[in-house]
């Protein structure tokens, strides 16, 4: 994912000459083609990031479209203030891009994981969260959050993650992307745990439970109308996120569902429960260790779905 927007901002500056990219020092090689092409329109912060939230605004306000990039927790939570007062309060076309979401960074400890990030970016007033699936989306996100011109924060895992589209989808700001089609189950998947949804509703279609998978890649907005067709449409619903089942991607369905839907079926969330994960190792068996695993989901699902 990582690369992807490393292409992606490259091919956007070219176009247009007001965007400027801000990134923590967390080493800068991927952004080598960027810097050769516009030394001026690059700002390494260093490990200052609410400097860099801050910077970022001033920016803005002088007619430029800053987007600031490091590892998540420290483009989010540690810099929260700024982005809340300097950032949204004046509803600044800033973009925000937090890189090794969830559990990408696995093995750096809790320093490094991301749990809580959209749950504390949701609330904030005038901004917008966009969490891609895969590299394929990334850019496309980037484009909407660019050509949106208000705040937003895009969502990345790290790198090498499943590609879920074969061609580019029309994607938009605010729509759910339709990934497989089925007719029983619908999983409603956000971010980079979504080839893992996938995976899930493959192994459900095998025991005669035809899935559909939708990327959610817009947490705030929800896509109303996909929701309120879907919930008319479905008798389960499932939603898939790497992060906390607090405040998420989960919990904005589950408002959404309690506040516009005319029914109610069965809604049942995937995510990371109240607790740090404390044990070192990979993405994968943290997956293992949190339940965010495709045979996890899939049989938690089939359970759900034949009690009715």
């Amino acid at each position: 994912m990582r690369n992807a927007f490393a292409r992606e901002i490259e091919a956007i500056a070219e176009e247009n000459n007001r965007v400027v990219l801000l990134s923590g020092d967390i080493g800068n090689r991927l952004f080598n083609p960027y810097k050769e092409k516009f030394p001026d329109r690059f700002y390494n912060c260093g490990v200052s990031e609410a400097n860099m939230a801050s910077m970022a605004a001033g920016m803005a306000m002088n007619g430029l479209h800053p987007i600031t990039y490091t590892i998540t927790p420290f483009n989010t939570s540690r810099c929260y203030e700024q982005i809340k007062i300097d950032i949204c309060y004046h509803n600044l076309p800033v973009i925000v891009v937090g890189v090794g979401a969830g559990l990408s960074y696995a093995g750096l400890g809790a320093t490094h994981h991301s749990f809580e990030d959209i749950a504390i970016m949701r609330v904030l007033p005038n901004m917008h969260i966009m969490c891609p699936a895969d590299a394929v989306e990334v850019g496309l996100c980037l484009r909407e959050a660019v050509r949106l011109g208000k705040p937003a924060y895009i969502r990345l895992g790290k790198k090498n993650e499943p590609v879920v589209h074969d061609t580019p989808p029309d994607l938009t700001l605010g729509e759910g992307v339709v990934l497989k089609q089925g007719d029983k189950v619908c999983i409603l998947s956000c971010g980079n745990i979504t080839p893992v949804a996938l995976d899930a509703a493959a192994q459900l279609d095998k025991r005669g439970i035809d899935t559909e998978v939708v990327s959610m890649h817009t947490v705030k907005p929800l896509d109303d109308a996909l929701l309120k067709e879907r919930f008319r449409r479905f008798q389960l619903i499932c939603t898939v996120e790497e992060h906390s089942l607090i405040g998420g991607f989960g919990a904005a369905v589950a408002e959404w569902m309690v506040d516009y839907s005319t029914r109610n079926p069965k809604l049942l969330r995937f995510g990371i429960n109240d607790a740090f994960v404390h044990k070192s190792g990979t993405q994968e068996n943290a997956r293992q260790m949190t339940g965010l695993t495709a045979e996890h989901i899939a049989c938690s699902i089939e359970k759900t779905y034949t009690q009715g």
